[in-house]
């Protein structure tokens, strides 16, 4: 077995471990009940997207300043990974929030910028496919990139800077809003399985991207010996 596909296996088995360490070892939270175990996956995915969003910044910063394939291939990689996880977090929200607070949705500060995150990181991935230039569409998607990671500390912090329906933060959310140790345990593992997990698909889909771009180079110096033999035809 490669030592890539052991990695998926240790990925699979960690989440698995994840789940039972969720329903199993983590204590029932007093005020919300069972509910609350749903924190573990919601918070550690919406962490998760954030590291993901975060690399993307970075690498499209890096493309602008070098124009090298690798880094555009991984601005998108971490970019579709970073939306899968910020979708898990949209979805298990509101499963959270109709049992603690009677509706599924409110339009409040940090869902609201949560969902903006959402639509442009959605708007990213189209834009890539409107745009058929290689070289182009690297560069408009790097600039796009760009301003759409700067939601992301606007939706962090918003529950620390306006009042919203969303709890305080239990993560560096100061003396009084920390876990139980068990659940801080509990929480951590989920994470880290995640970000495995993160990892793994960021390297799949960062090779399918390489791949694209050796294809369309391939395809650019067909093109250009055609027309060059072409050319030579014609002067004959």
């Amino acid at each position: 077995m490669s030592g890539w596909r052991l990695a998926w296996v240790v990925a699979g088995a960690a989440l698995a471990a994840a789940g039972y360490a969720i329903f199993f070892l983590a204590p029932r939270e007093l005020t919300m009940g069972e509910i609350q175990r749903i924190f573990y996956f919601h918070a550690a995915s919406g962490l998760s997207a954030y590291i993901a969003f975060f690399l993307s910044f970075l690498a499209s910063i890096a493309f602008l300043a070098s124009r090298q394939p690798r880094w555009d291939s991984l601005a998108v990689a971490t970019a579709e990974v970073g939306l899968a996880f910020n979708t898990v977090v949209l979805v298990t929200g509101p499963i959270w929030a109709k049992p603690v607070w009677g509706i599924w949705w409110t339009w409040d500060a940090r869902l609201t910028l949560e969902f903006i995150l959402e639509l442009l990181y959605v708007a990213y991935l189209l834009l890539r496919a409107l745009v058929p230039e290689t070289e182009r569409r690297a560069m408009i998607s790097a600039v796009f990139g760009i301003f759409a990671f700067l939601d992301v500390p606007l939706s962090y912090f918003s529950i620390r800077w306006w009042r919203t329906e969303h709890p305080q933060p239990v993560i560096g959310g100061g003396r009084d809003s920390g876990l139980d140790p068990r659940m801080w345990y509990v929480f951590l593992f989920v994470w880290a399985g995640l970000v495995l997990l993160m990892a793994l698909m960021v390297r799949d889909r960062y090779r399918l991207e390489q791949g694209r771009w050796q294809l369309a180079q391939a395809e650019a110096e067909f093109e250009a010996a055609a027309s060059e033999a072409e050319m030579k035809g014609a002067s004959r």
